[in-house]
């Protein structure tokens, strides 16, 4: 490019400079073409990339290289697509449409390979490959300048006006019209490399800023080599200038990313530990207070085997935006990985105060913690499915916890699993039960092994007719035979096995035994309706039905004599995909029951419309219904519920005369409870089934 207006060119050199030889010149490989697609010249570098000599191509369609529609040039069309070789391969190019105006309107066709460049975005982006924005799609101008720095420029391309907002001819005819353009603080660095590079005859290769008309910043890449002529000597300077305005946008997306969770916007662990530790530093220099809040979500896995990764993203993404609005501003909301987030409480006032348990760091966090269940109560729309979400929270504090980052962290990760083993949806505060890591650890490990050994046995808990104690039917309850720890109940290890994925296995084994069993008992004249609880991530399985209903059949048992239960949160996490699994089981005549009712924030108008036959009452309305009055008027509503709906009634753990008496007086006709009998092995249950006078509290199991 020349910076300086000189005399014209000489006559020799206009004649010498046709466009043929521009054409040759250039670096890119160049087709030209009729409107009609047909090629009238083709130079060296199309020889070199298509394999196909000049004199092959020039009357054959473009398509013969490019399968892609060439569309109107006038606009600068770029475009990357593969170009068809000779050899039957094919090149991945970037292509650039131009046009030159004469008595017949031509179009221009630059090919340039990119198999190097996009060999390099994959190395260079290959940790952020999901990220689509980061693929480069960059525009190239192609200029022509005399080596004379006297000279004029000879010749720019179309693409000047999208570069900068120019025209060619504003490009040609003004000589400072590139130093108009780069920016103020580029400009003494550029000249200095351009001059270098002139100087020396050597190719330039260098990245600076130029400034759009309408004031937009684009960076560039400025590739630049001379042209020698016959005798070898600098003849012209090419160049091409590239916009990497995308490339300098996706370099400081990766440095972004660094710190940042890409889907959600949040800060990542890493930025969290290095704010944690400050947080901490500054505490211990103001005496000061600093919570952690560990949130698990406890139903993740579910929404993406069900609904979809894209449904599970925008959880995520949405549970972050509520996240943001549960903490002050002074707080750091952060995307741990996968369905985990971590909240730091920083500068908080700690000590006790003037009442016990009022340590208000303390107050702190577990109010975040209230507010961020309070926020998991409204559904998120997954794409128009609404979705009810719980998590589980775990909180540690400084200094009363732990006095590093390090045990701060892993102490709220303790809490947190501790409260989705014990309370999914609660929260635990370490200081008040949290739990060691390693037993986390060495659970999980027993638990596989379970899962591969099959160490499981069911008990089964009889379902009583509540007027006469007659045995109705079961109800299976998993149990873990564990080798190290004896039996072990399903609260202690359920939620972990859903955690880890293990959940469908360990469903399967149910119903292979429940089949089995009530098989077995049939065979010995005993017919019982036999329940069990199915996992939400069972319930969403494609082949549900299918997998159930072969196993019952190959047993040789009536699906009706089955009671397939599933939790009221279960339910309503995605209600119109449950009710259309709901509907199939129900037409292979399988019983339906919703359990834990009372405790899911159920619709009434969504209930109403699943084909269930059994509501089960949650054990928590029952406790003492005799004598509280508002969970008896309650209870009375649910019974009544129900059974305005066409289902029947069960009350759930039912353990004194008092409650039992209550809910016969208020028509519930079925239950079960320790005031009947505790579940017990699958050999126990025939002798409660025939016991004379049937399970009266006289005659239930010991506690």
């Amino acid at each position: 490019m020349s910076s300086r207006r000189v005399e014209p060119a000489t006559d020799d050199l206009a004649r010498l400079i046709d466009a043929r030889s521009l054409l040759e010149a250039t670096p890119e490989c160049l087709v030209v073409a009729a409107r009609d697609g047909g090629i009238i010249f083709a130079n060296r570098r199309a020889e070199e990339l298509t394999g196909y000599a000049a004199d092959e191509l020039v009357g054959r369609p473009i398509a013969l290289l490019i399968a892609e529609e060439l569309g109107d040039p006038s606009g600068g069309d770029r475009f990357e697509t593969v170009c068809r070789r000779a050899d039957g391969g094919d090149v991945p190019v970037e292509v650039c449409l131009g046009s030159i105006e004469g008595p017949e309107r031509l179009l221009v066709v630059t090919l340039r390979d990119v198999t190097a460049l996009q060999a390099g975005r994959e190395a260079r982006f290959e940790a952020e490959a999901k990220y689509q924005s980061l693929v480069e799609q960059i525009p190239a101008v192609v200029y022509l300048d005399p080596v004379s720095e006297d000279s004029d420029s000879i010749y720019v391309s179309p693409q000047i006006t999208n570069l900068l907002g120019i025209s060619q001819d504003e490009w040609l005819t003004d000589p400072y019209s590139w130093r108009h353009h780069v920016h103020p603080e580029d400009i003494d660095r550029v000249w200095e490399e351009y001059q270098e590079a002139y100087n020396a005859h050597a190719p330039l290769n260098h990245e600076y800023r130029m400034v759009h008309e309408d004031g937009t910043i684009k960076w560039v890449l400025e590739q630049a080599f001379p042209v020698r002529d016959e005798q070898g000597n600098p003849w012209l300077i090419q160049g091409v200038i590239f916009d990497i305005s995308v490339r300098k946008r996706a370099e400081e997306q990766v440095a972004f990313l660094a710190y940042h969770d890409k889907l959600t916007g949040l800060p990542n662990r890493a930025l969290f530990e290095e704010m944690l530790e400050n947080a901490i530093a500054r505490a211990r220099r103001h005496d000061l207070g600093v919570g952690v809040v560990y949130l698990d979500l406890d139903n993740f896995k579910l929404v993406n085997d069900s609904l979809g990764h894209q449904a599970g993203d925008l959880l995520l993404a949405q549970l972050g935006d509520r996240l943001r609005e549960c903490t002050r501003d002074s707080d750091l909301v952060a995307r741990q990985g996968g369905d985990e987030f971590l909240m730091l409480l920083s500068d908080l006032e700690h000590g006790i105060g003037g009442m016990p348990g009022s340590d208000p760091a303390m107050l702190v966090a577990e109010s975040v913690a209230e507010r961020v269940h309070q926020a998991l109560r409204e559904p998120f729309d997954l794409g128009g499915v609404e979705f009810y979400a719980s998590g589980s929270i775990g909180i540690s504090l400084f200094p009363q916890d732990a006095t590093d980052a390090p045990s701060l962290l892993k102490n709220a990760d303790a809490a947190m699993y501790q409260s989705k083993r014990q309370d999914p949806g609660g929260y635990v505060v370490y200081a008040s039960g949290g739990e060691n890591s390693l037993e986390k650890l060495s659970l999980t490990t027993r638990l596989r092994r379970a899962v591969d050994h099959q160490n499981w046995v069911l008990h089964y808990q009889p379902v009583v007719r509540l007027d006469d104690g007659s045995v109705d039917g079961v109800e299976a309850l998993i149990r873990w035979h564990d080798p190290n720890g004896g039996i072990v109940p399903p609260g202690e290890f359920i939620p972990l096995a859903e955690e880890l994925g293990l959940i469908e296995a360990i469903g399967d084994w149910v119903i292979d035994e429940v089949a089995r069993q009530h098989a077995e008992w049939a065979a010995d004249g005993l017919d019982l309706m036999v329940g069990f609880n199915l996992s939400p991530r069972q319930l969403w399985s494609s082949h549900l039905a299918e997998t159930m209903l072969g196993k019952l059949d190959r047993a040789g048992v009536d699906p009706h004599r089955v009671v397939v239960e599933i939790t009221e949160s279960t339910a309503m996490a995605d209600p119109d995909r449950t009710q259309q699994i709901l509907t199939e089981l129900h037409a292979w005549g399988l019983t339906l029951a919703i359990d834990d009712f009372g405790t899911g924030y159920s619709s009434l108008a969504r209930l109403k419309h699943l084909p269930v036959d059994i509501l089960k009452i949650d054990r928590s309305f029952i406790r003492d219904v005799h004598r509280d009055a508002d969970l008896g008027n309650m209870v009375k509503a649910m019974i009544q519920l129900a059974q305005g709906l066409g289902m029947t009634p069960l009350a759930e753990g039912i353990e004194t005369q008092g409650e039992l008496d209550f809910l016969i007086e208020h028509g519930c006709p079925i239950g079960q409870g320790f005031h009947f009998a505790r579940p017990v092995p699958a050999g126990e249950i025939p002798a409660l089934v025939t016991r004379e006078h049937g399970l009266t509290s006289a005659s239930a199991a010991p506690h």
